[in-house]
């Protein structure tokens, strides 16, 4: 599994899921947001680690009963167990919220062995407690909480799908305040790269906006003088 760098993570930590969003389409990669899901509280850190899936299928009775969680080797409970330090356990739970993807008490223990987070196209059972942690969780809805068994852990860390995006382990995973966002692992360091300087240069638009000027010719910057006023204003704020 490709490992992000501590530059490259330092570098997605300051970047937004919009301006990834842009970059990523920019080379034609349209589908990289994973649809309708939310973190469980907004105002958290940003959310940057490499992705560590598991994947669920429609259950079948006669093979997932209750008592298929007393296998010390379950699919959940392993994928918990040895999701790397630093990576996000991103679970394709087939957008279906009707039985739980985890609950608090896997998602501490998750934070606990220093996992950067925890995606589901599905929910989570005791979803306020989750939310309390000091760890970035995200979600479609609430599951019912009696509901376990509807839905069985069979795959750690293959490709599948969340959210309608494909995620490989491997790739990186970003989200904040408006959701998540998956990188493709071969262009990581070259995205984190492009979208810092985006992100700076809409520091710049940003500025100017808020002192009365017009969008026009400055965002996009088809004003050639609006290229030289970002340049000087980038060594001006080097200075300071």
């Amino acid at each position: 599994m490709t490992s992000l760098s501590k530059i490259t993570r330092a570098k997605l930590k300051k970047i937004s899921t919009a301006t990834i969003a842009t970059c990523l389409y920019k080379r034609g990669l349209k589908n990289q947001f994973i649809q309708r899901v939310k973190p469980l509280k907004f105002g958290k850190p940003t959310m940057v680690g490499e992705a560590f899936t598991l994947r669920y299928i429609p259950a079948r009775e006669d093979l997932n009963p209750v008592s298929v969680f007393k296998d010390p080797k379950h699919p959940q409970r392993i994928a918990v167990e040895t999701c790397p330090k630093g990576s996000v356990l991103v679970i394709d739970s087939r957008k279906n919220a009707k039985a739980a993807s985890a609950g608090s008490i896997l998602v501490t223990r998750l934070m606990k062995r220093g996992a950067s987070g925890i995606v589901t196209d599905g929910g989570f059972r005791d979803s306020a407690e989750i939310a309390a942690l000091p760890f970035p969780s995200y979600h479609k809805r609430p599951s019912a909480p009696t509901n376990l068994t509807l839905h069985q852990a069979l795959d750690i860390n293959v490709p599948i799908g969340c959210g309608d995006v494909a995620v490989f382990p491997g790739d990186a995973i970003v989200g904040d305040d408006d959701g998540v966002m998956v990188i493709p692992a071969a262009i990581v360091d070259e995205v984190a790269d492009e979208c810092i300087e985006m992100t700076i240069f809409e520091e710049f638009v940003l500025e100017k906006v808020k002192e009365g000027d017009s969008i026009i010719g400055l965002y996009p910057p088809t004003n050639d003088q609006t290229l030289c006023d970002f340049n000087k204003w980038k060594l001006e704020k080097n200075d300071r």
